[in-house]
């Protein structure tokens, strides 16, 4: 069998049906009380030499961040490398207003204020996974230490 990353989710997480071939899993992390909607915490694999450097995609996903004062949502941003069972994990953490594309190529973006995104580069022998957390800050902030724990049982095999 071919080797992949493999993972352990948290039972509260709600599995959703992927909606692509490149989602490896799809979660819905339940809103927490005051919050309009739930957060998705998705994992894609777009195959090896595939998806964008790492840099590449960590400038993606500080740029669908917007600060409500206008300063440079880089400086908010939290970057943090590390290893967990051989594999590199680089990850950003940034608050503010979402505006990422609905669609790509479609032209109509998000406008979802007080969002929190954290977001993961997984680098494999076999090229990197991706991982991607949207929702309202209060929501992702319920759920910090489980996004945390799950990046925690990465493993390639």
């Amino acid at each position: 069998a071919a080797a992949k990353l493999h993972f352990k989710a948290p039972p509260e997480w709600v599995v959703e049906k992927t909606t692509s071939t490149m989602r490896v899993a799809q979660y819905k992390l339940p809103k927490e009380a005051g919050d309009a909607e739930d957060a998705l915490l998705v994992l894609y694999y777009f195959g090896q030499g595939q998806g964008g450097s790492t840099s590449a995609n960590i400038e993606r996903w500080v740029n669908q961040i917007k600060q409500s004062d206008g300063s440079d949502s880089k400086d908010k941003a939290k970057e943090e490398t590390f290893t967990v069972n051989n594999l590199k994990l680089t990850t950003i953490d940034l608050a503010g207003t979402y505006t990422a594309e609905m669609a790509p190529g479609s032209g109509t973006f998000t406008n979802n204020p007080n969002y929190r995104l954290r977001a993961a580069v997984i680098e494999t022998p076999k090229g990197s996974y991706y991982l991607k957390l949207v929702g309202p800050e209060k929501t992702v902030a319920k759920w910090d230490k489980s996004v945390s724990d799950f990046m925690k049982w990465f493993e390639f095999k």
